[in-house]
């Protein structure tokens, strides 16, 4: 059976799933938006774990432990920096998604909430992305393997464009 698909507007920081995900820089160090909010909450020790595995490259995505989040994992992605549509960015923004997805798998987690990677500082258009991240987690949780899936938006735009795009997986 394909996993739930759930959209909220939530703090991601306070959700007991097996994974959150963070929109994580390339150096996978706190930064501003979500990344500091996740930084913040867990503790320094993830900033000391993220600093132990080094950089990762966009599209790719990195496991720690949750230290004092309600969620056991963190998958950090590192999304794309929108550039104008020419430059793959909708294709490395659909590898965070899978590559967050194959983490959690191989972790044995049956349940990961998603912020709408790249569409704060990054620019990515918060439209095109959230039809994107719905596309791609429907296609790659089919197996059943993860039951969950939670899309965690910020505020009612983001959380209205990802309710769209699973109603539209519906058609």
């Amino acid at each position: 059976m394909p996993a739930l698909l759930e959209v909220i507007d939530a703090d991601i920081t306070t959700l007991a799933v097996g994974a959150i995900v963070n929109a994580a820089n390339a150096q996978l160090m706190p930064g501003g938006g979500v990344c500091g909010a996740i930084h913040r909450a867990a503790g320094p020790a993830l900033a000391e774990e993220c600093a132990a595995l080094g950089d990762c490259e966009t599209g790719g995505a990195r496991i720690t432990s949750g230290y004092a989040l309600p969620a056991s994992h963190v998958i950090h992605a590192v999304g794309p920096v929108w550039g104008g549509g020419e430059s793959g960015e909708d294709a490395a923004l659909a590898a965070c998604y899978k590559n967050s997805l194959a983490l959690a798998r191989g972790h044995a987690l049956r349940s990961i909430a998603f912020p709408a990677i790249s569409t704060g500082i990054f620019g990515f258009p918060a439209h095109r992305a959230a039809h994107i991240a719905v596309r791609t987690v429907a296609e790659a949780t089919r197996d059943g393997e993860i039951e969950r899936v939670v899309f965690c938006c910020f505020g009612p735009e983001s959380t209205q464009l990802h309710k769209e795009a699973v109603a539209g997986l519906a058609r």
